[in-house]
């Protein structure tokens, strides 16, 4: 699936019952947004949200891995965006609870 295909099924399929949702191209991926704020991104076929420590430890506990990418040769940056667990995106209400859990925790950051 090309990459523009995967956020045009992220959008509309998977997030398209949530009211207020879009997506921005960025850097080789796609910035997920929550009425005008940043709440997600997609990279590589992956969806990530924003999180804080807090948050951070539900996402672990579910396997979760940490958004990385490469700066030069030698270095990786870790942000703070996880991978959204599979068995979140099975579950709307879920959902929805954690798009707007993130895009809270990006209004404060």
């Amino acid at each position: 699936m090309k990459q523009g295909d995967f956020s045009e099924y992220v959008v509309h399929d998977l997030l398209g019952r949530i009211e207020g949702i879009t997506a921005r191209a960025m850097f080789g991926g796609y910035g997920l947004y929550l009425d005008g704020t940043i709440f997600g991104i997609i990279a590589d076929d992956q969806i990530y949200f924003k999180t804080d420590e807090n948050s951070q430890v539900r996402y672990e506990q579910l396997g979760s891995k940490p958004f990385t990418y490469a700066k030069g040769k030698a270095k990786s940056v870790t942000m703070s965006y996880w991978e959204l667990p599979a068995e979140i995106m099975d579950d709307p209400n879920e959902l929805r609870q954690w798009v707007i859990e993130s895009s809270a925790i990006s209004k404060i950051l």
